[in-house]
């Protein structure tokens, strides 16, 4: 095991010409240097990711750049011509820098990139890389993490972030590059003049626009859309362009945003962890939602690929949709106007991750559409509808969903995309509205008719080394077997590390509960967290309530918070 105060010497000796970096490096205590250098940043099939600071766990030029060059020798070593590569990033900060940094290495090595102009979501990204035809995409962004976080996702030519095989490559690539080159870091603006990189044109981003439109369901709903109170916020992020542009298209003329929150600020200024999961992230939404007695609030995360939803109930009041909600609502009413609108495939076919509720199970099945569990995170979404294609079937894909707010309803982006769900969320309360419903009058409907689900999620930090290590023994206490939680047998434990349906091996545990309910355990891919999520299957939301807290404080006990 290698020694964190030697790498932390290592780095002190080699900088020469950043006083930033030296400085930061001799202010360090003894934890904050095993927290930075006990370990390289890893990299795996959702890139980087990691709080940006000095270090080699950490976010820098220094660890964007090494994993750039692994990158950059990895696609010279697969491509027998040049390759090309897209880069987008969103509005956190060192985004922009890291991307123009990224762009230049890659230039440098004879890689030819294009670059968005602009901040833009990432779903953005993955749509520019094929309709590019470039052999691989960055995106810079940390997605939802607050803002002292910063993040490196790559996606391959299907506009999908890698696959594990791929990712092992590159990391073992990465794994050859120094911390420090030893040579000047090429500079973006001259291989700009020299054609070594281009910004991508507009037309890519009308393209795209075009293609979000092209998947509206409503068919014909301007005076309806007309009529629907909305406010949008994009959490300081990327969506205001797109999302504004694409409501605009479709005759929703009612649309107020969030002053505060409109313009791009990394620092996130008044939603510190800008993710629409969260209540804390809603609540400047929800204030002007109040004020303007609006049907909808909606809100996009930073990169603009998850969707968060707030709607009016009878009373005035707001109900915030989980995400598991917003995906049922969206997966009947995708199948009941497609089914209306004569657009339903023959043999229609929904993807929605392990995680993510079974509810849904009940409700593909009453419209005849097959669902398929993948494993937790997007990508295997986009793996899945790459398959489809493959087997000539990319129009029987009529939706992807995950539990944390990313949805998809088509292949022409491999990612989840905040974007169209926006438009999708909007029709689909302008449809019920001309119902006499609300969204919030549509979800108990779905209740009623196969039964309620609660579901919840709870996440706990481990940070640094020490943290790391703790996770590990708690699934490992975990996987002992457990026969009952609150006096509810345990039916079944999956273990995903074993193997299960044919899914790839992951560190996840779902215990299948007599009632119908399950727990689901799992450290974060991306974050220092081990996630537990809870679907409760009960006779009214009070019930539930109470069963989801008595389940949460059960299992805070084994895992010691």
């Amino acid at each position: 095991m290698r020694k964190a105060r030697d790498v932390y010497k290592a780095w002190l000796a080699s900088v020469t010409n950043d006083d930033a970096l030296k400085e930061e490096l001799l202010a360090m205590n003894e934890q904050q240097i095993n927290d930075a250098f006990f370990k390289d940043l890893s990299f795996g099939t959702g890139g980087l990711r990691g709080i940006m600071a000095a270090g080699t766990n950490r976010m820098n030029q220094y660890t964007v750049g090494r994993a750039t060059r692994g990158l950059g020798r990895y696609l010279l070593a697969a491509h027998s011509t040049c390759p090309r590569v897209a880069i987008g990033y969103d509005t956190r900060n060192n985004s922009a820098s890291f991307a123009r940094h990224t762009a230049a290495i890659l230039a440098d090595m004879g890689i030819f990139v294009w670059i968005w102009k602009e901040p833009l979501p990432t779903p953005m990204l993955s749509y520019a890389v094929r309709e590019l035809g470039c052999s691989a995409g960055i995106m810079l962004t940390a997605s939802h993490n607050p803002a002292e976080y910063n993040g490196y996702k790559v996606y391959g030519a299907d506009g999908c972030q890698i696959t594990e095989e791929a990712a092992d490559a590159i990391s073992a690539c990465i794994a050859q590059e120094k911390d420090f080159e030893g040579r000047i870091t090429p500079h973006f603006e001259a291989a700009l003049a020299d054609e070594k990189i281009a910004y991508i044109d507009e037309g890519v981003y009308e393209s795209y626009v075009s293609c979000v439109m092209a998947n509206s369901v409503s068919g014909n709903p301007p005076m309806a859309n007309k009529r629907l109170k909305i406010v949008y916020t994009p959490l300081n992020g990327t969506g205001r362009r797109p999302v504004l542009d694409v409501l605009a298209r479709c005759s929703f003329s009612d649309v107020t945003v969030v002053k505060e929150q409109e313009e791009p600020d990394g620092n996130f200024p008044t939603c510190p962890y800008p993710n629409p999961e969260i209540p804390q992230a809603m609540q400047w939404g929800l204030a002007y939602a109040k004020r303007q007695s609006a049907d909808l609030l909606i809100a996009t995360d930073p990169d603009c690929d998850r969707v968060g939803v707030g709607v009016r109930q009878a009373d005035g009041k707001y109900n915030l949709l989980t995400g598991n909600e917003i995906g049922l609502l969206l997966l009947d009413f995708i199948c009941k106007r497609r089914t209306e609108n004569g657009t339903m495939p023959k043999h229609p076919l929904a993807v929605k991750t392990v995680v993510t509720t079974d509810l849904a199970c009940r409700i593909a099945e009453r419209h005849g559409v097959s669902i398929v569990n993948v494993l937790t995170g997007f990508k295997y979404i986009g793996e899945h509808i790459g398959l489809l294609e493959k087997e000539g079937r990319t129009n029987d894909f009529i939706l992807g969903f995950e539990e944390s707010c990313g949805y998809l309803c088509a292949g022409y982006v491999r990612d989840k995309d905040g974007v169209l769900a926006a438009m999708l969320i909007c029709e689909m309360a302008a449809f019920h509205q001309q119902k006499g419903k609300t969204l919030d009058d549509a979800v108990n409907d779905i209740y009623r008719v196969y039964g309620y689900c609660q579901s919840a999620l709870f996440s706990y930090s481990f940070d640094g080394a020490q943290g790391a290590e703790t996770m590990r023994c708690v699934m490992k206490k975990l996987r002992a077997g457990k026969e009952m939680f609150c006096g509810m047998t345990v039916e079944k434990l999956l273990d995903f590390q074993q193997g299960v349906d044919g899914l790839p091996k992951a560190d996840v545990l779902k215990f299948l509960l007599a009632d119908g309910s399950s727990i689901t355990v799992r450290p974060s891919g991306t974050e220092p967290k081990l996630k537990v999520y809870l679907s409760v299957n009960a006779t009214d939301k009070a019930t539930a309530a109470a069963v989801t807290n008595q389940l949460r404080l059960e299992l805070e006990s084994i895992i010691q918070v």
